[in-house]
């Protein structure tokens, strides 16, 4: 959103009835209720009494609330930013939790609706109706700047935690917001992007878990995004949010735009939005009174969005009782310990060679925590999900705390601070004799250039740097988000490019540079940001450039070289951060600036070294990952990731997390390299890649990865036995139950993830070589066997045919494939799905 104002079970079913047990009685009871003829009257009697003008208003937002009618008995209906704690948009703190990527890497249904309870409880204590969240875009590429905030490449691993998560948080009275809705898996060029996407991939990947969303949690309201898909801005693509969301799958809720994502006042009011938000910009009296007197909308539509959103109103109980719970605390132990739960369940272990971890503290006497990330802790990644904590836990202190006073924990950031780096860097105007800095000025903005730009000018900086020494450079800049546009050319050549798409919030890249002078020239149009370079005084020219140069033979502080030589263990706080990984651009697939760099010294200094990484997903490792003997995955693990790692690292916490993404070894791995970007000369994303996304794009394109989906490390072992399907020959319907033992053969408790996958190679189409269709996370003690059972359905066996627009089994013989990953499956079985099966199949 853009900020303008601003204990498992095996089944969907089984995880809401799960999610019943968390909550009490009484908060159930605030939990959404079914439609009712008094609810229906009620509402029915209120839009009698609005006259036309009212209609049109309300609307419209009034910023971050559905506005209040005074005359008619309503108040305002809140809302909040999320989805990982209840952000306030002045400042106050919340509880902050694990990001979505992490309660996907958890694979635990109970948890996602924990912390969909703790932050309805949280809202509840500010008197928010409205959380805006989750997000569940589906993880295409890594260079995704939100993927952070999503639940993975898997639609139907996903789709379980948002229903765990929406269950969650209504079961407190407050609505689910789940977003956005859909298309949105890139930022980069947002506002303006198509994307392209074939109707079975729209079925089978993307809409799933805004499905299970709105049929299995009831969930309140969905968020349209900001992109085109297949032609129309979802705002007013009537066929996604009337013929799909209302009429195929009964959703009942409030259908609201994201923030400023409306563009057309008539498109919107007939192609099924509800609620325009920030404020009515389009959907006002203005622009639709008229429209309505001459039928190009009826008042009818304008009625039913009206309706909309009293009856969900209604169905939450929002118009009888106040929505501030005056019984909860804004800090709240309860929410702090799922917070901690949450970090330590996504952790993923990817890498432990020679069983360096868990350490051992009686084995050991100095620590080095060394990394930007090291301190001060990162929550989350940054826009609408950055919620402010009470506290947070950063690497150091939870290493630190847990360590005991035997061991002495040394620090060092590693690598100059960005600002530190801009600020060193000297430019001259001319090649000889110039004065120090770069020369500043303004230019006509041409169409050509930036055919969008309200911006009648651009700023230039243009200039020279001079290599001390011939050797490698790292160019690194604070080029700013959605709206920051900015290019820069070295010695003619363009190397960064954030003029019409945001490719990354940091960019940076590593060049030989001879010794001597080599030409500048920056260019930047629309809101360049200075946050890097400090406040100007009014009036002044902006002529400092947020650009660094730098040697990477001296990127690496020596401090962090002689600590690392001498410390028994490194570990390496790496990754990404607020200002790096955001909503309204993307990333870069490597590590920030320098951090490639560090990682190596500090494994060539010290052979015990261990990188925790702090992403919305994978990065590129190639350049260190097989000079180190742990890898550790941490995503953003919330207020108390500090607390969580260390853990895991001392081994308190058994590592439970697995992968809900697929780790490439290289970017151009990635099913979709060739076409994540835009077309030429269009705004057109085409994904070429179908169905064929994750996992399934990769076994499809035989391209094996780094580490599998599914995959994650414990430092104890499980084994997996007696596979049964039953039946084996389904003839009337095709639910089919499939049960195996997993055994703890380990000598420490831990959990496993049990994963279910169907194969399919007999059917008319192409279908991927397997597809993730079950999943159970079992806990076990040393030498404890737990039986899981599994139920399938007919959505399990089948793919979406477009030319019957429907779904289809085809009948034959699916393969059952059970184990700890995508790659790792040693439970092989079958089942034969009858023709009269499949025809009494329901979907």
């Amino acid at each position: 959103m853009q900020q303008n104002l601003r204990p498992r079970r095996t089944s969907i079913t089984a995880a809401l009835l799960s999610t019943a047990l968390l909550c009490t009685a009484s908060l159930w009871a605030q939990a959404p209720q079914p439609d009712t003829d008094a609810m229906r009257s009620r509402v029915d009697a209120i839009i009698a009494k609005m006259t036309l003008q009212q209609k049109l208003e309300y609307i419209g937002g009034t910023g971050f609330a559905v506005r209040a009618m005074p005359s008619l008995g309503l108040p305002a209906f809140e809302m909040s930013d999320g989805p990982y704690g209840t952000r306030s948009n002045a400042g106050f703190p919340s509880t902050t939790y694990a990001a979505g990527i992490n309660l996907a890497a958890s694979w635990d249904r109970d948890l996602a609706a924990r912390v969909g309870e703790g932050i309805g409880r949280d809202a509840r204590a500010r008197g928010v109706h409205y959380m805006l969240g989750p997000g569940v875009d589906i993880y295409r590429s890594p260079r995704n700047g939100r993927n952070f905030e999503y639940f993975g490449e898997d639609p139907f691993l996903a789709a379980n935690i948002a229903v765990g998560y929406v269950t969650g948080m209504q079961s407190q009275g407050v609505s689910a917001t789940i977003k956005h809705y859909m298309g949105n898996n890139s930022e980069y060029l947002r506002h303006d992007s198509d994307s392209i996407i074939g109707e079975r991939a729209i079925r089978e990947i993307y809409l799933p878990t805004f499905e299970a969303a709105v049929k299995k949690a009831h969930v309140g309201a969905i968020m349209d995004s900001y992109n085109f898909t297949n032609g129309l801005h979802m705002t007013q693509n009537g066929y996604f949010n009337t013929e799909i969301a209302r009429k195929e799958w009964g959703f009942q809720g409030v259908m609201m735009s994201d923030w400023d994502a409306t563009y057309d006042a008539v498109g919107a009011a007939n192609g099924g939005l509800d609620l325009e938000m920030p404020t009515g910009k389009f959907m006002n009296p203005k622009n639709l009174t008229d429209a309505v007197k001459s039928g190009k909308v009826t008042e009818a539509t304008i009625d039913e969005k009206v309706r909309h959103i009293l009856m969900t109103a209604e169905r939450f109980g929002w118009l009888d009782r106040p929505q501030t719970d005056t019984s909860i605390s804004a800090y709240d132990t309860k929410n702090n310990a799922t917070a901690l739960d949450a970090a330590r369940g996504g952790l993923v272990l990817l890498k432990n060679e020679g069983k360096l971890l868990p350490l051992d503290k009686s084995q050991l006497k100095s620590i080095l925590v060394v990394g930007p990330d090291a301190y001060p802790g990162v929550p989350v990644g940054g826009g609408s999900a950055g919620v402010k904590p009470f506290h947070t836990v950063s690497p150091l202190e939870g290493i630190t705390a847990l360590a005991g006073s035997g061991v002495t924990v040394f620090y060092d950031r590693g690598v100059p601070e960005l600002t530190d780096l801009v600020r060193s860097t000297s430019f001259v105007t001319e090649a000889k004799n110039g004065a120090p800095g770069l020369k500043f000025e303004t230019a006509p903005n041409s169409a050509t250039d930036e055919p969008n730009s309200h911006e009648s000018s651009i700023k230039r900086w243009s200039g020279y740097y001079i290599a001390p020494k011939s050797g490698r450079y790292i160019i690194a800049m604070e080029a700013g988000g959605e709206g920051g546009r900015s290019r820069v050319y070295l010695d003619g050549k363009l190397i960064m490019d954030n003029w019409k798409i945001v490719r990354a919030m940091q960019p940076h890249l590593t060049l030989q540079l001879s010794a001597g002078p080599h030409k500048i020239l920056a260019e930047a149009s629309g809101n360049f940001p200075n946050r890097i370079l400090g406040e100007r005084p009014r009036g002044s020219a902006p002529d400092k450039l947020p650009l660094a140069i730098v040697a990477e033979d001296s990127i690496v502080n020596a401090k962090a070289k002689e600590l690392a030589a001498k410390a028994d263990v490194v570990i390496v706080a790496a990754g990404f951060d607020g200002e790096s990984e955001s909503e309204g651009g993307d990333r870069t697939f490597d590590l920030p600036y320098g951090q490639d760099a560090l990682i190596r010294a500090m494994a060539a200094a010290n052979k015990k070294t261990i990188v925790d990484v702090t992403s919305g997903g994978n990065v590129d490792s190639e350049a260190w990952v097989n000079q180190i003997p742990g890898y550790i995955e941490s995503w953003y693990a919330g207020q108390d990731g500090g607390t969580a790692l260390a853990e895991v690292l001392f081994g308190a916490v058994d590592p439970s997390g697995h992968l809900p993404a697929t780790f490439e070894r290289r970017a151009q791995d990635n099913p979709t390299f060739d076409n994540y970007y835009t077309e030429p000369n269009s705004n057109r994303i085409n994904y070429k890649e179908g169905i064929f996304v994750g996992y399934r794009g990769y076994e499809h394109n035989h391209v094996k990865p780094l580490f599998p989906f599914g995959y994650g490390l414990s430092y104890t072992t499980f084994k997996f036995a007696n596979l049964s399907v039953t039946p084996e020959d389904a003839t009337s319907s095709p639910n089919v139950t499939v049960s195996f033992d997993v055994t703890n053969t380990g000598e420490r408790a831990g959990a496993e993830v049990a994963q279910l996958y169907i194969s399919d190679g007999h059917a008319k189409v192409e279908r991927p070589e397997k597809e993730l269709k079950g999943f159970d996370k079992v806990t076990l003690q040393p030498g404890e066997t737990k039986h899981v059972t599994i139920a399938l359905d007919g959505r399990s066996f089948a793919y979406y045919d477009t030319e019957a627009k429907g779904w289809h089994i085809a009948p034959g013989k699916f393969g059952i494939l059970v184990g700890d990953s995508s790659e790792s499956l040693d439970l092989k079985g079958s089942v034969e799905i009858s023709k009269e099966a499949a025809a009494n199949a329901t979907f």
